[in-house]
């Protein structure tokens, strides 16, 4: 292979511009760390279990694992992000959870995506190495948000020095702007980053610039993977050429939506369409009732028989009546389920 490279970029000093730029990208995917699988369709962003005493439950994720894989269709997880409340565990809690849900995911998941952004440099590097250590498929990690990067070459760095600590896993960008206030476009932080990350494989992108989002799918390379976090508008993000989706409603959703992602790849839009729009009319009422993390760990609880527990403070714990009430709503829509 190291022949084969040094020869194949002696030749290029003798293409044209054009076929000089194909060359390169194939020469930075040939360099590139080798991953077997590419993450693509839906991709649960899982809940952490409390107990009522608000300490982390581990005893339920084997449970959970089983409830996404046999009752919902989820193959893959994204662990320990947003949904996860990872900004309110701290790093030894993050550690364990990894450990347990990499361990009871082994043979009934196809990839486990750890998220190790921290809003210190040096957690999330060691949360990095756990990763790796503990068998995880990919690591993804999200801008910090008290001291924010201010451009992309910033935040480019702040993501390599997180990465070159796990060089042997998949990296993704986690991109959520309206959680992070980080609004650097996720376009200009794809350029040449393999150059700066060679483990890159893709980005989360959790927004709602569908301009961006495009460009970034229309810049990624082959062994990308582009994923939408924006469940109530996955149908756009189809059709702009998204690989897959990351979310929190696939907890309870996933088999619905799916059955979204086929009727569009099999062309039948109206479909697809109809689906969507039900999602849409679920969490339009979730969000006139007062929809938030806590209430939507809650309704993962109502529907799915689990044990979630509250959410951590300063998330407050969900009413019991309006988690029914959504319950009931959830059921009168996808009365199937």
């Amino acid at each position: 292979m190291t022949y084969m490279l040094t020869n194949a970029s002696k030749q290029l000093q003798f293409l044209n511009a054009a076929d000089k730029e194909q060359s390169c990208s194939f020469l930075m995917s040939a360099m590139a760390p080798a991953f077997a699988r590419k993450l693509t369709g839906l991709v649960a962003a899982t809940f952490t279990p409390f107990t009522t005493q608000g300490e982390i439950n581990i005893t339920e994720i084997g449970r959970y694992i089983d409830y996404l894989a046999e009752k919902q269709g989820i193959s893959s997880i994204f662990v320990n992000g947003t949904t996860g409340e990872s900004m309110s565990l701290n790093v030894a809690e993050r550690k364990i959870l990894a450990e347990e849900w990499c361990e009871k995911a082994k043979g009934k998941m196809d990839q486990v995506i750890v998220h190790v952004g921290c809003m210190c440099l040096k957690d999330s590097q060691e949360l990095a190495r756990h990763a790796a250590q503990t068998g995880a498929d990919g690591i993804a990690v999200i801008a910090p948000s008290f001291f924010k990067p201010n451009s992309a070459e910033a935040l480019r760095t702040f993501l390599h020095e997180v990465s070159s600590v796990a060089p042997t896993l998949p990296f993704y960008y986690y991109h959520i702007p309206a959680v992070t206030g980080v609004n650097v476009p996720v376009t200009s932080v794809l350029e040449n980053i393999e150059e700066l990350i060679p483990s890159f494989r893709g980005v989360k992108f959790t927004g709602i610039d569908l301009m961006d989002f495009g460009q970034c799918v229309s810049y990624s390379q082959p062994h990308w993977s582009v994923l939408y976090g924006v469940d109530e508008q996955l149908l756009a993000a189809l059709a702009m050429g998204a690989h897959g989706a990351v979310g929190s409603t696939y907890n309870y959703m996933g088999c619905h939506v799916s059955k979204l992602m086929s009727a569009f790849e099999n062309g039948d839009l109206i479909q697809a369409r109809t689906i969507q729009f039900k999602m849409q009319e679920l969490l339009s009422y979730a969000k006139k009732q007062g929809f938030d993390l806590g209430v939507n760990k809650q309704l993962m609880s109502e529907v799915s028989g689990l044990c979630l527990g509250p959410p951590r403070l300063p998330v407050v714990p969900c009413p019991t009546a309006r988690a029914l009430s959504i319950a009931q709503k959830y059921h009168s829509i996808f009365p199937e389920h």
